[in-house]
Protein backbone atom coordinates (compact mmCIF):
# COMPACT_ATOMS: atom_id res chain seq x y z
CA UNK A 1 0.00 0.00 0.00
CA UNK A 2 1.26 3.74 -0.92
CA UNK A 3 1.00 5.21 2.18
CA UNK A 4 3.03 8.36 1.53
CA UNK A 5 -0.55 9.55 -0.90
CA UNK A 6 -1.64 12.47 -0.40
CA UNK A 7 -2.09 13.28 2.91
CA UNK A 8 -4.48 16.14 2.47
CA UNK A 9 -7.10 14.30 0.51
CA UNK A 10 -9.50 14.20 3.33
CA UNK A 11 -9.86 17.97 3.01
CA UNK A 12 -12.26 17.38 -0.05
CA UNK A 13 -14.29 14.59 1.61
CA UNK A 14 -17.17 15.33 4.11
CA UNK A 15 -15.64 15.65 7.69
CA UNK A 16 -17.83 14.77 10.40
CA UNK A 17 -17.61 15.88 13.98
CA UNK A 18 -15.54 19.12 13.46
CA UNK A 19 -15.88 22.29 15.27
CA UNK A 20 -17.23 25.07 14.19
CA UNK A 21 -14.32 27.66 14.05
CA UNK A 22 -15.21 31.17 14.17
CA UNK A 23 -11.72 32.03 12.15
CA UNK A 24 -10.11 29.67 9.58
CA UNK A 25 -7.42 31.72 9.87
CA UNK A 26 -7.26 31.30 13.18
CA UNK A 27 -7.01 27.18 12.96
CA UNK A 28 -4.46 27.50 9.99
CA UNK A 29 -2.07 29.69 12.71
CA UNK A 30 -2.68 26.79 15.19
CA UNK A 31 -1.99 24.16 13.01
CA UNK A 32 1.16 25.63 11.52
CA UNK A 33 2.59 25.83 15.12
CA UNK A 34 1.70 22.21 16.14
CA UNK A 35 3.47 21.21 13.08
CA UNK A 36 6.90 22.39 14.52
CA UNK A 37 6.09 20.27 17.77
CA UNK A 38 8.44 17.56 19.05
CA UNK A 39 6.46 14.22 18.10
CA UNK A 40 4.87 12.94 21.16
CA UNK A 41 5.64 9.18 20.00
CA UNK A 42 8.06 7.90 17.50
CA UNK A 43 7.59 5.74 14.58
CA UNK A 44 9.55 2.69 15.66
CA UNK A 45 7.41 2.38 18.82
CA UNK A 46 4.20 2.47 16.57
CA UNK A 47 5.81 -0.38 14.78
CA UNK A 48 6.41 -2.25 17.60
CA UNK A 49 2.59 -1.78 19.24
CA UNK A 50 1.93 -2.94 15.47
CA UNK A 51 3.98 -6.38 16.12
CA UNK A 52 1.92 -6.54 19.11
CA UNK A 53 -1.38 -6.02 18.15
CA UNK A 54 -0.22 -8.62 15.34
CA UNK A 55 -0.13 -11.81 18.43
CA UNK A 56 -3.26 -10.11 19.42
CA UNK A 57 -4.66 -11.12 15.84
CA UNK A 58 -2.94 -14.88 15.96
CA UNK A 59 -4.81 -15.38 19.41
CA UNK A 60 -0.79 -14.92 21.44
CA UNK A 61 -1.92 -11.88 23.55
CA UNK A 62 -4.89 -9.82 24.95
CA UNK A 63 -5.18 -6.15 25.03
CA UNK A 64 -6.18 -4.11 27.84
CA UNK A 65 -7.47 -0.49 26.67
CA UNK A 66 -8.76 1.71 28.66
CA UNK A 67 -8.47 5.06 30.71
CA UNK A 68 -10.83 8.16 31.00
CA UNK A 69 -13.87 9.25 28.64
CA UNK A 70 -12.14 12.89 27.81
CA UNK A 71 -9.01 14.12 29.54
CA UNK A 72 -9.36 17.03 30.95
CA UNK A 73 -6.55 19.68 31.46
CA UNK A 74 -6.55 20.01 34.84
CA UNK A 75 -6.74 15.95 35.51
CA UNK A 76 -3.11 16.31 33.42
CA UNK A 77 -1.05 15.89 36.78
CA UNK A 78 0.86 13.46 38.33
CA UNK A 79 -1.29 12.35 40.86
CA UNK A 80 -4.06 12.28 38.79
CA UNK A 81 -2.10 10.28 35.68
CA UNK A 82 -0.25 7.92 38.87
CA UNK A 83 -3.86 6.97 39.63
CA UNK A 84 -5.24 5.69 36.61
CA UNK A 85 -1.65 3.95 35.62
CA UNK A 86 -1.80 2.10 38.82
CA UNK A 87 -5.26 1.08 38.13
CA UNK A 88 -4.60 0.19 34.65
CA UNK A 89 -1.47 -1.74 36.07
CA UNK A 90 -3.64 -3.95 38.53
CA UNK A 91 -5.98 -4.83 35.76
CA UNK A 92 -3.36 -6.20 33.72
CA UNK A 93 -1.67 -8.10 36.39
CA UNK A 94 -4.88 -9.46 37.16
CA UNK A 95 -5.74 -10.73 33.33
CA UNK A 96 -1.82 -11.93 32.89
CA UNK A 97 -1.39 -13.88 35.82
CA UNK A 98 -4.85 -15.04 36.81
CA UNK A 99 -5.53 -15.99 32.67
CA UNK A 100 -1.78 -16.87 31.87
CA UNK A 101 -1.71 -14.47 28.66
CA UNK A 102 0.60 -11.39 27.64
CA UNK A 103 -1.33 -8.10 27.81
CA UNK A 104 -0.80 -5.58 25.76
CA UNK A 105 -1.29 -1.95 27.94
CA UNK A 106 -3.07 0.87 26.09
CA UNK A 107 -4.23 3.94 27.57
CA UNK A 108 -7.14 6.03 26.24
CA UNK A 109 -4.53 8.43 27.53
CA UNK A 110 -2.38 11.34 26.74
CA UNK A 111 -4.46 12.74 23.72
CA UNK A 112 -8.39 11.78 24.70
CA UNK A 113 -9.22 15.83 24.44
CA UNK A 114 -12.25 15.66 22.08
CA UNK A 115 -15.39 13.56 21.85
CA UNK A 116 -17.75 13.45 19.75
CA UNK A 117 -21.39 14.35 20.38
CA UNK A 118 -24.61 14.09 19.04
CA UNK A 119 -25.97 17.92 18.65
CA UNK A 120 -23.78 20.33 17.95
CA UNK A 121 -25.33 22.78 20.83
CA UNK A 122 -27.62 22.74 24.07
CA UNK A 123 -29.65 24.65 25.23
CA UNK A 124 -29.96 25.81 29.08
CA UNK A 125 -32.73 27.95 30.27
CA UNK A 126 -33.47 29.24 26.96
CA UNK A 127 -29.41 30.15 26.44
CA UNK A 128 -28.63 28.03 23.74
CA UNK A 129 -24.61 27.48 23.56
CA UNK A 130 -22.04 24.93 21.92
CA UNK A 131 -22.07 21.73 23.08
CA UNK A 132 -18.85 21.07 24.90
CA UNK A 133 -16.76 19.17 22.41
CA UNK A 134 -13.73 18.24 25.27
CA UNK A 135 -11.07 20.22 26.29
CA UNK A 136 -8.93 20.62 23.18
CA UNK A 137 -12.16 22.53 21.99
CA UNK A 138 -14.02 24.64 24.40
CA UNK A 139 -14.55 24.62 28.45
CA UNK A 140 -17.37 22.78 30.14
CA UNK A 141 -18.39 25.41 32.16
CA UNK A 142 -22.38 26.66 30.65
CA UNK A 143 -20.52 30.24 29.63
CA UNK A 144 -20.65 32.06 25.68
CA UNK A 145 -16.52 32.37 27.09
CA UNK A 146 -16.03 28.69 27.95
CA UNK A 147 -18.02 27.39 24.93
CA UNK A 148 -16.70 29.37 22.62
CA UNK A 149 -14.83 27.06 20.25
CA UNK A 150 -10.91 28.02 20.49
CA UNK A 151 -8.20 26.35 18.57
CA UNK A 152 -5.40 27.27 20.82
CA UNK A 153 -6.77 24.72 23.18
CA UNK A 154 -5.32 22.21 20.36
CA UNK A 155 -1.92 23.56 21.12
CA UNK A 156 -2.82 23.25 25.27
CA UNK A 157 -4.04 19.95 24.13
CA UNK A 158 -0.46 18.54 23.37
CA UNK A 159 1.56 20.40 25.94
CA UNK A 160 -1.20 17.77 27.96
CA UNK A 161 -0.33 14.96 26.17
CA UNK A 162 3.40 15.39 26.64
CA UNK A 163 3.34 15.99 30.37
CA UNK A 164 1.04 12.89 30.55
CA UNK A 165 2.52 11.12 28.21
CA UNK A 166 5.83 12.06 29.67
CA UNK A 167 4.99 10.74 33.48
CA UNK A 168 3.44 7.28 31.63
CA UNK A 169 7.08 6.93 30.81
CA UNK A 170 8.20 7.75 34.19
CA UNK A 171 6.11 5.36 35.73
CA UNK A 172 6.75 2.31 33.91
CA UNK A 173 10.38 2.73 33.22
CA UNK A 174 11.45 3.98 36.41
CA UNK A 175 10.90 1.28 38.77
CA UNK A 176 7.04 2.33 39.49
CA UNK A 177 5.95 -0.42 37.12
CA UNK A 178 8.35 -3.17 38.81
CA UNK A 179 6.20 -6.37 39.29
CA UNK A 180 7.82 -6.10 42.99
CA UNK A 181 5.39 -2.99 43.23
CA UNK A 182 2.44 -5.33 43.02
CA UNK A 183 1.67 -4.79 46.46
CA UNK A 184 2.62 -1.18 46.44
CA UNK A 185 -0.21 -0.62 43.80
CA UNK A 186 -2.93 -1.32 46.23
CA UNK A 187 -1.78 -0.06 49.66
CA UNK A 188 -4.18 2.76 49.88
CA UNK A 189 -7.24 0.46 48.63
CA UNK A 190 -6.98 -3.00 50.12
CA UNK A 191 -8.70 -2.22 53.54
CA UNK A 192 -12.02 -0.99 52.27
CA UNK A 193 -12.99 -2.76 49.28
CA UNK A 194 -13.47 -6.72 48.42
CA UNK A 195 -11.46 -6.03 44.85
CA UNK A 196 -8.58 -4.66 47.04
CA UNK A 197 -8.45 -7.55 49.06
CA UNK A 198 -8.70 -10.22 46.36
CA UNK A 199 -6.08 -8.66 44.45
CA UNK A 200 -4.07 -8.78 47.77
CA UNK A 201 -4.01 -12.23 47.48
CA UNK A 202 -3.37 -12.65 43.84
CA UNK A 203 -0.27 -10.11 45.18
CA UNK A 204 1.06 -12.60 47.50
CA UNK A 205 1.02 -15.50 44.82
CA UNK A 206 2.89 -13.09 42.57
CA UNK A 207 5.30 -12.12 45.17
CA UNK A 208 5.92 -16.40 45.97
CA UNK A 209 6.22 -17.24 42.08
CA UNK A 210 8.83 -13.88 41.81
CA UNK A 211 11.20 -15.13 45.17
CA UNK A 212 11.23 -18.75 43.40
CA UNK A 213 12.23 -17.56 40.22
CA UNK A 214 14.92 -15.19 41.87
CA UNK A 215 15.78 -18.00 43.94
CA UNK A 216 16.15 -20.29 40.59
CA UNK A 217 18.89 -17.19 39.24
CA UNK A 218 15.56 -16.06 37.09
CA UNK A 219 15.11 -12.14 37.28
CA UNK A 220 14.24 -11.25 33.23
CA UNK A 221 14.11 -7.28 32.16
CA UNK A 222 10.63 -7.64 32.01
CA UNK A 223 9.72 -7.54 35.81
CA UNK A 224 10.80 -4.32 35.75
CA UNK A 225 9.53 -2.41 33.36
CA UNK A 226 6.00 -2.29 31.60
CA UNK A 227 5.33 -1.70 27.72
CA UNK A 228 2.55 1.29 27.66
CA UNK A 229 1.10 2.85 24.49
CA UNK A 230 -1.01 5.69 24.42
CA UNK A 231 -4.31 5.99 21.96
CA UNK A 232 -6.88 8.09 21.10
CA UNK A 233 -9.69 8.79 19.04
CA UNK A 234 -8.55 10.37 16.13
CA UNK A 235 -11.51 13.13 15.68
CA UNK A 236 -9.82 16.42 15.01
CA UNK A 237 -8.54 16.06 11.52
CA UNK A 238 -6.41 19.52 11.73
CA UNK A 239 -4.89 18.29 14.96
CA UNK A 240 -3.89 15.09 13.51
CA UNK A 241 -2.99 16.19 10.39
CA UNK A 242 -0.61 18.92 12.08
CA UNK A 243 1.21 16.41 13.91
CA UNK A 244 1.48 13.47 11.03
CA UNK A 245 5.58 13.35 10.29
CA UNK A 246 7.59 11.67 7.94
CA UNK A 247 9.58 9.08 9.36
CA UNK A 248 13.27 9.99 8.59
CA UNK A 249 14.76 6.08 8.23
CA UNK A 250 11.15 4.58 5.96
CA UNK A 251 10.47 7.74 4.26
CA UNK A 252 6.45 6.91 5.84
CA UNK A 253 4.05 9.09 7.39
CA UNK A 254 3.02 8.68 10.78
CA UNK A 255 0.54 10.19 13.03
CA UNK A 256 2.98 11.19 15.70
CA UNK A 257 0.07 12.60 18.56
CA UNK A 258 -0.41 8.79 19.60
CA UNK A 259 0.75 5.12 19.28
CA UNK A 260 -2.56 3.86 18.45
CA UNK A 261 -5.22 6.15 16.92
CA UNK A 262 -8.63 5.21 16.11
CA UNK A 263 -12.23 6.59 13.83
CA UNK A 264 -15.41 6.69 15.72
CA UNK A 265 -18.52 5.23 15.22
CA UNK A 266 -19.83 8.31 13.94
CA UNK A 267 -17.02 9.28 11.91
CA UNK A 268 -16.28 5.73 10.16
CA UNK A 269 -18.10 7.03 6.54
CA UNK A 270 -16.12 5.01 3.52
CA UNK A 271 -16.64 8.19 1.36
CA UNK A 272 -15.73 10.59 4.85
CA UNK A 273 -12.55 12.41 5.52
CA UNK A 274 -11.81 10.24 8.91
CA UNK A 275 -11.36 7.10 7.15
CA UNK A 276 -9.16 9.24 4.16
CA UNK A 277 -7.17 10.48 6.35
CA UNK A 278 -6.39 7.49 8.44
CA UNK A 279 -5.87 5.28 5.41
CA UNK A 280 -2.40 7.10 4.80
CA UNK A 281 -0.75 7.13 8.12
CA UNK A 282 1.55 3.96 8.86
CA UNK A 283 0.46 3.75 12.56
CA UNK A 284 -1.73 0.71 13.99
CA UNK A 285 -4.99 2.20 13.88
CA UNK A 286 -8.73 0.79 14.81
CA UNK A 287 -12.25 1.96 13.88
CA UNK A 288 -15.22 1.33 16.22
CA UNK A 289 -18.34 -1.07 15.12
CA UNK A 290 -21.55 -0.33 16.49
CA UNK A 291 -24.58 -2.41 16.24
CA UNK A 292 -25.64 -0.90 13.01
CA UNK A 293 -22.21 -2.02 11.67
CA UNK A 294 -22.78 -5.39 8.71
CA UNK A 295 -20.40 -7.37 8.01
CA UNK A 296 -19.93 -5.64 4.50
CA UNK A 297 -19.14 -2.39 6.49
CA UNK A 298 -16.54 -4.67 8.13
CA UNK A 299 -15.13 -5.87 5.03
CA UNK A 300 -15.22 -2.44 3.11
CA UNK A 301 -13.41 -1.00 5.86
CA UNK A 302 -10.55 -3.59 5.92
CA UNK A 303 -9.99 -2.79 1.97
CA UNK A 304 -10.02 0.41 2.07
CA UNK A 305 -7.73 0.99 5.74
CA UNK A 306 -5.88 -2.42 5.23
CA UNK A 307 -5.82 -3.99 1.52
CA UNK A 308 -2.38 -5.47 2.07
CA UNK A 309 -3.92 -7.29 4.87
CA UNK A 310 -0.63 -6.21 7.14
CA UNK A 311 -0.89 -8.20 10.59
CA UNK A 312 -2.04 -5.59 13.62
CA UNK A 313 -2.55 -2.85 11.21
CA UNK A 314 -6.63 -2.89 11.77
CA UNK A 315 -8.23 -3.59 14.75
CA UNK A 316 -12.43 -3.58 14.91
CA UNK A 317 -13.45 -2.42 18.63
CA UNK A 318 -17.19 -3.66 19.01
CA UNK A 319 -19.78 -1.47 20.84
CA UNK A 320 -22.59 -2.82 20.59
CA UNK A 321 -24.81 -2.97 23.76
CA UNK A 322 -25.48 -6.27 25.92
CA UNK A 323 -28.60 -6.65 24.70
CA UNK A 324 -27.47 -6.77 21.01
CA UNK A 325 -24.00 -8.15 20.74
CA UNK A 326 -25.04 -11.62 20.57
CA UNK A 327 -27.03 -11.43 17.85
CA UNK A 328 -24.64 -8.46 15.89
CA UNK A 329 -21.48 -9.40 16.40
CA UNK A 330 -21.60 -13.64 14.99
CA UNK A 331 -21.80 -12.73 11.44
CA UNK A 332 -19.61 -9.60 11.35
CA UNK A 333 -16.52 -12.06 12.37
CA UNK A 334 -17.42 -15.07 10.35
CA UNK A 335 -17.71 -12.82 6.92
CA UNK A 336 -14.14 -11.48 8.08
CA UNK A 337 -12.88 -14.43 9.24
CA UNK A 338 -14.12 -16.32 5.60
CA UNK A 339 -12.26 -13.23 3.91
CA UNK A 340 -8.57 -14.51 5.34
CA UNK A 341 -8.10 -11.00 7.00
CA UNK A 342 -6.63 -10.90 10.03
CA UNK A 343 -8.04 -8.22 12.50
CA UNK A 344 -8.20 -7.84 16.52
CA UNK A 345 -11.19 -8.09 17.96
CA UNK A 346 -11.67 -5.78 21.02
CA UNK A 347 -14.66 -5.69 23.09
CA UNK A 348 -15.56 -2.13 24.19
CA UNK A 349 -18.35 -2.53 26.71
CA UNK A 350 -19.11 1.04 27.77
CA UNK A 351 -20.52 2.80 25.15
CA UNK A 352 -24.24 0.82 24.30
CA UNK A 353 -24.67 0.73 27.90
CA UNK A 354 -25.58 4.27 28.70
CA UNK A 355 -28.92 5.07 30.44
CA UNK A 356 -30.02 8.29 32.45
CA UNK A 357 -30.98 7.09 36.01
CA UNK A 358 -33.75 8.76 37.93
CA UNK A 359 -31.86 11.91 39.25
CA UNK A 360 -30.90 12.87 35.64
CA UNK A 361 -26.96 11.25 35.73
CA UNK A 362 -25.73 9.51 32.79
CA UNK A 363 -24.87 6.23 33.99
CA UNK A 364 -23.66 2.20 33.32
CA UNK A 365 -24.64 -0.95 35.22
CA UNK A 366 -21.51 -2.75 36.18
CA UNK A 367 -23.97 -6.06 35.12
CA UNK A 368 -24.66 -4.59 31.60
CA UNK A 369 -20.76 -4.14 30.88
CA UNK A 370 -20.07 -7.91 32.15
CA UNK A 371 -23.00 -9.07 30.29
CA UNK A 372 -21.75 -7.18 27.04
CA UNK A 373 -17.95 -8.33 27.34
CA UNK A 374 -19.66 -11.86 28.59
CA UNK A 375 -21.55 -12.35 24.90
CA UNK A 376 -17.93 -11.29 23.38
CA UNK A 377 -16.41 -13.94 24.55
CA UNK A 378 -19.15 -16.32 23.86
CA UNK A 379 -19.36 -15.61 20.57
CA UNK A 380 -16.12 -15.94 20.01
CA UNK A 381 -15.85 -19.57 21.51
CA UNK A 382 -18.64 -21.03 19.97
CA UNK A 383 -16.93 -19.31 16.67
CA UNK A 384 -13.66 -20.85 17.54
CA UNK A 385 -11.89 -17.33 17.02
CA UNK A 386 -10.00 -15.00 19.89
CA UNK A 387 -11.16 -12.64 21.90
CA UNK A 388 -8.58 -9.55 21.68
CA UNK A 389 -9.23 -7.31 24.50
CA UNK A 390 -11.28 -4.96 26.00
CA UNK A 391 -11.44 -0.99 25.95
CA UNK A 392 -13.10 0.41 28.91
CA UNK A 393 -14.04 3.89 30.80
CA UNK A 394 -12.62 3.74 34.16
CA UNK A 395 -10.43 6.10 36.61
CA UNK A 396 -8.32 5.56 39.63
CA UNK A 397 -10.26 7.49 41.46
CA UNK A 398 -12.85 6.78 44.10
CA UNK A 399 -16.40 8.10 42.34
CA UNK A 400 -19.63 7.06 41.60
CA UNK A 401 -20.79 7.27 38.20
CA UNK A 402 -21.42 3.76 37.53
CA UNK A 403 -24.14 1.22 39.35
CA UNK A 404 -23.17 -1.98 40.63
CA UNK A 405 -19.70 -4.02 41.18
CA UNK A 406 -18.61 -5.89 44.21
CA UNK A 407 -18.80 -2.73 46.49
CA UNK A 408 -21.87 -1.59 44.98
CA UNK A 409 -23.25 1.53 44.05
CA UNK A 410 -26.81 2.30 43.27
CA UNK A 411 -28.43 5.07 41.79
CA UNK A 412 -28.95 7.19 45.05
CA UNK A 413 -25.33 7.25 44.98
CA UNK A 414 -24.36 8.86 41.84
CA UNK A 415 -24.22 12.37 43.24
CA UNK A 416 -21.72 12.08 45.78
CA UNK A 417 -18.62 11.81 43.68
CA UNK A 418 -19.98 12.07 39.81
CA UNK A 419 -16.98 13.68 38.21
CA UNK A 420 -16.77 13.01 34.44
CA UNK A 421 -16.57 15.42 32.01
CA UNK A 422 -18.49 13.38 29.85
CA UNK A 423 -19.58 9.90 29.98
CA UNK A 424 -19.67 8.00 33.29
CA UNK A 425 -16.91 5.75 34.13
CA UNK A 426 -15.65 2.48 36.26
CA UNK A 427 -13.95 3.55 39.46
CA UNK A 428 -11.29 1.36 40.50
CA UNK A 429 -12.81 -1.20 42.73
CA UNK A 430 -15.48 -2.00 39.67
CA UNK A 431 -12.57 -1.95 37.31
CA UNK A 432 -10.50 -4.49 38.85
CA UNK A 433 -13.79 -6.47 39.53
CA UNK A 434 -14.26 -6.91 35.57
CA UNK A 435 -10.48 -7.85 35.51
CA UNK A 436 -10.93 -10.55 37.82
CA UNK A 437 -14.12 -11.61 35.85
CA UNK A 438 -12.39 -10.93 32.48
CA UNK A 439 -9.73 -13.25 32.95
CA UNK A 440 -12.08 -16.24 34.21
CA UNK A 441 -13.84 -15.84 31.30
CA UNK A 442 -10.56 -15.89 29.13
CA UNK A 443 -9.37 -19.15 30.99
CA UNK A 444 -12.65 -20.82 29.84
CA UNK A 445 -12.65 -19.74 25.93
CA UNK A 446 -9.29 -20.83 25.61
Amino acid sequence: MNFSGDLDAWRALPAQQQPEWEDPGEVRAVARELSKQPPLVFAGECDQLKQRLAEVARGEAFVLQGGDCAETFEGSNADAVKNKLKTLLQMAVVLTYAASVPVVKIGRMAGQFAKPRSKPSEVRDGLELPAYRGDAVNGFDFTPEARRNDPWRLLRAYHCSAVTLNLCRAFTKGGYADLRQVHAWNQDFVAGSPAGKRYERLAGEIDRALTFMKACGADPDEFHTVEFYSSHEALLLEYERALTRIDHLSGLPYDVSAHLVWIGERTRQLDGAHVEFMRHIRNPIAVKLGPTSTADDALALIDRLDPEREPGRLTFITRMGAGKIRDVLPPLIEKVERSGARVAWICDPMHGNTFEARGGHKTRRFDDVLDEVTGFFEVHRALGTHPGGIHIEFTGDDVTECVGGGHPIDEDDLHRRYETACDPRLNRSQSLDLAFMVAELYRKAV
